[in-house]
């Protein structure tokens, strides 16, 4: 490395209108839909799209799905917001998640004409959703797909639409820049190629941020050789959140948290066998626990009118955990009943249909569980396996509503003008948008509503940029000073690497994966992790709050001896700004708002007369300080 300069990198600057970070699903919903808008509008924009990985399986849904857990249908989008008000425990942005619910059918009406395969109902196989085709639901809002492609299906027209020339794949952006004449605007962003020696610099007039939500944030269950196997894609590194927050990017509801009741170890998917299978529940004395103990939800006084319909997500975590912390463990989910009781009137044909769908559930998705079962010899029509609530992810895109304060539509009836500043999605920064994970107080998108959500941004970006067709970005930081710090850790370990014989064991650097254990142990332990059963308390998060400085401090000391511990180490810089967000928030909210999420025991009830509001932080650079508020929760859908 040393030989050829590895920490003298070739810098390559361009100037752009736009710059799409990232190569998920919102990212191919603006990749889809830009151009159309560019084009309308008679001018020539310039348009990029670039992604630390390859966009063909990049993002949530690389592994594939088995269904698509947003499509409104028959349904009415008011209804939806209602359905995703209750499980996120009444707080959300009402006018985000409507603008979704009313534009996503559209969404899954493309994926079906690129060739996505969608399940129809007896009668309907030959008709598409656009034609009335009726889709199979597995709940109310989802409907199954053979998806094992539907990522490389999306990715494909998104690259149709915006062209091959403008899609730069493995370039890791880790800084955006504000402008220099206006800290309140974006003006660029900077990264390095993870396959070669080059520093990119783009500058731009608007950008959207779209890297996904955070995970390995917190220690994972999965250890040893089982390490890095995680429930959302491990390459989410909280860039969206980190990169946002350092901008000036107001934040919200970066106390949520998502912990999914997965198939223990393997994180294989439990939706399907619920909705469609029917499957249950039982502890480990056989019991269907969710009725039998269902009660324990509907105290009032801790629990508040939300244990009393429905519950959400968190409620039902809630119950499990009671039933593990008092010696009822473990929890299994009893598919041999399942699939005997769906297969009492079916022919062998249909029954050997129906096992064939329950194991295309994971070969579509998360091919790992099979793997698991096979290793442990567990044929899961003979025997029931164990589920298990799962390490913490912070995203705004599935059930859970972490993220950033953004502009939201104007049309939607009593709205607070302050909800909306110009043009929807765009951050509280000038010229910075973002998407799907991105988008805070608006959860249960998922693929569809994170796709659509980017079409929605993209229209808006070009408004923007035409808006503003006379504006001259100015970058705050020159090349030379990005250089220094985005190849700090190549430095480090060029001038440290000879003082010790081993280069895993030298005083004057700390490999990524060492720091990220370093992490992954303070959140776990003092930030509500697997390891206290999701519970900390205000004395615990203080605690944290030393150990994250200390770690910010050790985190200049990283190493990396070549490109991919470069990135691993600016994964770290990510994951460590977004675990001090997450700490920050839940330190702040004096309530337990999600049970069965995390709990903060010195204020283990819902407060709804207190903390019925959106919890809002902003971060600033140049005092490394984090402030605090309450923002008014205004509820514009009725009961």
């Amino acid at each position: 490395m040393a030989e050829y300069g590895f920490g003298n990198p070739e810098v390559v600057e361009e100037e752009l209108d736009i710059l799409i970070i990232g190569g998920g699903m919102a990212a191919c919903g603006a990749a889809f839909e830009v151009g159309k808008w560019a084009k309308a509008s008679g001018k020539d924009l310039k348009i990029k799209l670039v992604d630390k990985a390859a966009l063909s399986r990049s993002g949530a849904v690389a592994q594939g799905l088995s269904a698509i857990n947003t499509y409104i249908g028959d349904n009415d989008p008011s209804d939806y917001v209602r359905y995703v008000r209750n499980d996120l425990m009444g707080i959300i942005r009402e006018d985000l998640v409507y603008d979704v619910g009313r534009h996503v059918d559209d969404s899954v009406h493309n994926f079906e004409d690129w060739g996505l395969p969608i399940w129809k109902q007896p009668g309907d196989e030959g008709k598409s959703l656009r034609e009335g085709g009726k889709p199979v639901r597995s709940g109310r809002w989802q409907i199954m797909i053979n998806g094992e492609s539907y990522k490389w299906i999306v990715a494909e027209a998104a690259k149709n639409a915006l062209g091959m020339d403008r899609i730069q794949e493995r370039t890791f952006i880790v800084r955006l820049i504000n402008d220099k004449n206006d800290p309140t605007r974006i003006a660029g962003a900077a990264g390095f190629s993870v396959r070669e020696h080059k520093l990119y610099i783009y500058k731009f007039k608007a950008c959207l941020l779209v890297c996904g939500g955070a995970v390995n944030v917190f220690r994972p269950r999965s250890v040893g050789e089982g390490t890095g196997r995680a429930w959302y894609p491990v390459w989410n590194a909280g860039s969206t959140y980190s990169m946002a927050a350092e901008a000036g990017a107001e934040m919200t509801m970066m106390e949520n948290r998502f912990v999914p009741a997965r198939f223990k170890d393997g994180y294989g998917p439990v939706g399907a066998w619920f909705l469609l299978f029917k499957a249950k529940v039982m502890n480990g004395f056989g019991e269907d626990y969710s009725t039998l103990r269902a009660d324990i939800i509907k105290d009032q006084k801790r629990f508040g009118k939300y244990g009393q319909g429905v519950p959400g997500t968190c409620l039902r975590n809630h119950i499990m955990l009671e039933e593990m912390i008092n010696g009822r463990g473990p929890i299994f989910m009893d598919t041999p009943t399942a699939l005997k009781k769906l297969s009492e009137k079916m022919t062998p044909k249909e029954v050997k249909h129906l096992e064939a769908e329950a194991w295309e559930d994971f070969l579509d998705m998360t091919i790992s569980q099979c793997g698991m079962w096979a290793g442990e010899n567990i044929e899961p029509e003979k025997q029931p396996s164990e589920i298990m609530p799962t390490e913490p992810y912070l995203l705004g895109s599935h059930s859970g509503c972490a993220g950033i304060w953004v502009s939201g539509p104007t049309d939607i009836p009593g709205t607070p003008k302050e909800w909306s500043w110009g043009y929807r999605s765009m951050t509280t920064v000038k010229g910075l948008f973002t998407s799907g994970d991105g988008v805070g107080a608006s959860g249960h998108k998922f693929s569809s509503g994170s796709f659509t959500e980017g079409r929605i941004a993209a229209k808006a970006m070009v408004k923007y940029c035409l808006d503003h067709k006379d504006l001259k970005p100015e970058l705050q930081r020159g090349a030379a000073e990005l250089a220094d710090e985005i190849y700090k850790p190549v430095k480090n370990y060029l001038q440290h690497k000879d003082y010790t014989t081993d280069i895993d064991i030298n005083p004057h650097f700390i490999s990524p994966k060492m720091l990220q254990f370093r992490l992954q142990k303070i959140m776990d332990e003092y930030v509500a992790g697997v390891g206290t059963y999701y519970r900390t308390n205000g004395k615990m998060l203080e605690v944290a709050e030393g150990k994250l400085e200390m770690l910010k401090e050790d985190s200049l000391k990283m190493r990396a001896k070549d490109l991919h511990e470069l990135l691993r180490a600016w994964e770290n810089f990510h994951r460590i700004m977004a675990a001090e967000a997450h700490m920050k928030h839940i330190q702040f909210r004096t309530e337990t708002r999600y049970p069965g999420f995390y709990y903060r025991m010195d204020h283990n009830y819902i407060d709804d007369e207190n903390w019925k509001c959106f919890s809002n932080s902003t971060y600033d650079r140049n005092t490394h300080k984090w402030s605090l508020k309450k923002v008014p929760y205004v509820q514009l859908i009725k009961d």
